[in-house]
């Protein structure tokens, strides 16, 4: 390749009718100026190139870097939401495991309550029939108790007075019908 310097040592037979010395001589001197600059700039620009060349290829090492970190983040966030999917299957599998076990104790529970409650109704049932039973004896014990094998009191007997009273007479207390059954208020006492 030429250089400023062969430009400038280049050396030109003298011929008769030749160009002017003076004038090729200045010629060239403007062409080596022009040349130097030339390869002065075209060294800056090959400077550049590579310098630039560097950075693409810092930018091409960036762009993997980050195109591999973002097909990570995408498989990391797959992965969440396939585990988050998972887990969130397992927290409802579970709830409506325990909402099946709390519906059941509670229905169990309802029942025992509802057969307690039958048989709550029927003891108390079957103590209402004792009891009327049992009150239907003691009157009729009471009655039996009051009136004598004939029919005659025996409060009255044991007084010596009348076989019946009527209304509002001695063995009834005020107020009372004929025909209701009443027991002697206060008993009196025979005398031996």
């Amino acid at each position: 390749m030429l250089t400023p310097l062969d430009i400038h040592n280049q050396e030109f037979r003298r011929v008769l009718r030749g160009y002017s010395e003076d004038e090729v001589d200045d010629f060239l001197d403007r062409v080596v100026a022009d040349f130097e600059t030339l390869l002065k700039q075209n060294a800056e620009l090959r400077d550049e190139v590579e310098t630039l060349r560097a950075r693409v290829e810092q930018y091409r090492q960036l762009e993997n870097t980050l195109h591999g970190a973002l097909i990570v983040a995408q498989e990391t966030a797959e992965e969440v939401k396939q585990a988050a999917r998972k887990e969130a299957q397992l927290i409802v599998r579970e709830a409506e495991e325990e909402a099946g076990r709390r519906i059941a104790g509670s229905e169990a529970r309802v029942r025992e309550n509802e057969d307690r409650l039958a048989q709550l109704h029927r003891e108390a049932a079957g103590f209402r029939a004792q009891l009327r039973s049992h009150l239907e004896s003691q009157l009729a014990m009471l009655a039996e108790g009051v009136q004598g094998p004939g029919g005659v009191r025996r409060a009255e007997q044991a007084a010596g007075g009348p076989a019946t009273a009527s209304a509002g007479g001695p063995g009834f207390a005020a107020g009372a019908k004929p025909g209701d059954t009443q027991v002697v208020a206060a008993q009196r006492s025979a005398a031996p």
